[in-house]
């Protein structure tokens, strides 16, 4: 039904565009002073009856499926001899009819919002399906993805100017169930050195109180004094096992009433197990669930998902190897050079180029040990080596109910022994085309799997500008910092919200508004001695002067005169950080803020280099 103006136009009494309802109202209507319940704003009811006449009655109009999500409940059009409009009462979210708020600009460039009521006072429940029946305003939303409405209001016979479009209650795309909203009030982080820290300053930015744990040969470290609450765990154990003793990190959980544990990286960042202990004590991980950690942790079953997902992939065994018969078919299948790789961890542990067939079972063996030790298997898988390749990899973020974005890349080419040591962002030089690829690839594997949380997608790129997946780093990287700096968004504080329950569109995190913003360079600066092959070095700072300036980070926990830096643990001093307009811009920073640095009584690589 619509209502008729002066020159006979018709007005559609409702549209449907893209299958969301849009209501389209343009009858001209005499003139009349704006009420005082219009100026006000006060509430629809209002502006109904502030209408010289009364308005016609009409049952409620339900253009999609009830039991679909994202069905729109239209109240109207409501068609007077002095205004026209339509209003929205509520959307379907697969679970109940919630109310929605409206905003609407009129032609005088007047705003007019309010809330929309369960009920209005031409509402006739018996003439509407008897589950169209919406519910407060106030209730609290079922979130999910957003359904879009254009809601237009015509009066003095004109077309309204602007348009404001509504986001209505969120309509499940992927899942139909609630998932509730539990706010985390105390974090615990299973880690240690810089990454503690850096937890540790997002949680207390969020109001969060947080918890330490620290091995033996950690009481004096720094990420213990930083933290609200500090606990001893692995007595009696060797320094890296204290780390990866899971019953007592989940007793000093549920002892001290910890909500949510956040693992870092390394140790049992990437540990399904420890995933699953959290889970059973009704302790929240912070990071995905147990069973995407376990999926994407293993490196065989991470490609077979690639490859469902059509991702490339560089071509390798289909499932770990455990004998040294196993690498030898491989490589006289496919020649070399090829690589081992560990099966369950990263970080370059575990990681050996194979160039000749003498090398062979040496480097297997080294390999299996340097797993064994690091993640307590010594499974290994066989992939062919591609010479002198870019390697890039896409920060991913989920949420628990199939949202999934990119921060964009970093390029973390330069690396020692596998180990990154410089990493990028954007990566420099890149092919729009070729970014376009890897970030459209690092999407659909994510949500091939049910990604949630934080985490990295790794690729190659060959010199041809083909690019192949190699693995998903289910954790927060050592270089989220470049990625955080060119986005302005805190990955950290993401991880968090998300481990709540809140979506990313709650975040403001849509990837339409997700931008590059510059450049950013981090260096690692290690205790390691290049005198003796960068080997880790040991002993006391006597000296410690950093870098300091406009556009510099400094990420770090032991980085102070009077440390002791522990031969347990991994080498990392503290990461550098420059942020620019560009990549000459952020270079020249970075390399201005290492001079800077003075560092004695421990020997440090880039310190070296630069002649301090």
């Amino acid at each position: 039904m619509g209502g008729r103006g002066r020159r006979g136009s018709e007005v559609p009494a409702n549209g449907e565009r893209g299958g969301v309802a849009t209501g389209q109202v343009g009858p001209r209507a005499r003139k009349r002073r704006w009420s005082a319940a219009e100026r006000a704003g006060t509430g629809v009811d209002a502006l109904v009856q502030s209408c010289s006449d009364p308005p016609v009655r009409q049952a409620p109009v339900v253009p999609v499926a009830c039991n679909r999500p994202g069905a729109i409940l239209q109240y109207g059009p409501v068609s007077t001899s002095s205004c026209s409009w339509v209003c929205v009462l509520g959307v379907w979210t697969g679970l109940q009819w919630e109310g929605a708020d409206w905003d609407v600009w009129t032609l005088e460039r007047r705003r007019i919002r309010g809330k929309f009521p369960a009920s209005l006072p031409y509402w006739e429940p018996e003439s509407a399906p008897q589950e169209a029946i919406p519910c407060s305003g106030a209730q609290k939303r079922s979130p999910a993805g957003l359904n879009m409405l254009q809601l237009c209001w015509v009066r003095r016979g004109r077309a309204l100017l602007g348009r404001r479009r509504l986001w209505l209650l969120r309509a499940a795309r992927h899942r139909s169930q609630h998932v509730d909203y539990k706010p985390i009030r105390k974090v615990m982080v299973a880690n240690r050195g810089e990454i503690a820290i850096r937890v540790f300053r997002a949680c207390t930015e969020l109001g969060i109180r947080t918890v330490a744990v620290y091995s033996e040969q950690d009481t004096g470290q720094m990420h213990r004094q930083k933290a609200d609450e500090a606990y001893l765990i692995g007595r009696g154990l060797p320094p890296v096992q204290a780390y990866l003793h899971i019953p007592d990190i989940i007793q000093v959980a549920k002892e001290n009433e910890v909500d949510a544990v956040h693992p870092g990286y390394g140790f049992l960042s990437e540990r399904a197990d420890f995933a699953q202990a959290c889970a059973e004590a009704g302790v929240r991980f912070i990071g995905p669930s147990p069973e995407v950690v376990r999926k994407m942790g293993d490196k065989v079953e991470a490609r077979t998902i690639a490859i469902a997902a059509g991702v490339p992939v560089v071509p390798g065994t289909d499932a770990p190897i455990t004998s040294l018969t196993e690498a030898h078919e491989f490589s006289n299948s496919y020649g070399f050079p090829i690589i081992f790789k560990a099966a369950f961890g990263g970080g370059g542990r575990g990681m050996r180029v194979v160039r000749t067939y003498e090398e062979l079972e040496e480097n297997y063996t080294r390999a299996f040990s340097e797993a064994l030790a690091a993640f307590g298997n010594g499974a290994l898988f066989v992939e062919k080596f591609i010479e002198k390749p870019r390697h890039i990899e896409v920060q991913i973020l989920g949420d628990n109910y199939g949202n999934v974005v990119h921060l964009y890349e970093r390029d973390c080419s330069i690396q020692r022994r596998h180990q990154k040591v410089v990493e990028i962002a954007p990566a420099a030089h890149l092919d729009p085309q070729l970014r376009a690829r890897l970030t459209h690839d690092a999407v659909r594997l994510a949500k091939q799997v049910g990604y949630e949380n934080a985490g990295t997608v790794e690729f190659l790129v060959d010199k041809h500008g083909k690019h192949y997946f190699i693995e998903v780093n289910s954790r927060l990287q050592v270089e989220h910092t470049v990625t955080e700096e060119i986005t302005n968004v805190d990955l950290v504080h993401a991880q968090i919200r998300v481990a709540e329950g809140r979506s990313l569109p709650d975040l403001g995190l849509r990837q339409e508004l997700i931008r590059i913003n510059g450049c950013a360079i981090q260096c690692r600066v290690t205790t390691e001695d290049p005198a003796r092959g960068f080997q880790p070095d040991t002993g006391r700072i006597e000296v410690f002067r950093s870098g300091e300036g406009m556009g510099i980070r400094l990420d770090s926990a032991s980085a102070f005169q009077g440390a002791v830096i522990s031969p347990h643990y991994d080498s990392l001093l503290v990461k550098v950080i420059a942020h620019g307009k560009d990549h000459p811009t952020a270079a020249s920073k970075l390399s201005r803020a290492l001079a800077e640095f003075r560092i004695r009584g421990v020997k440090t690589g880039w310190i070296v280099y630069f002649g301090n």
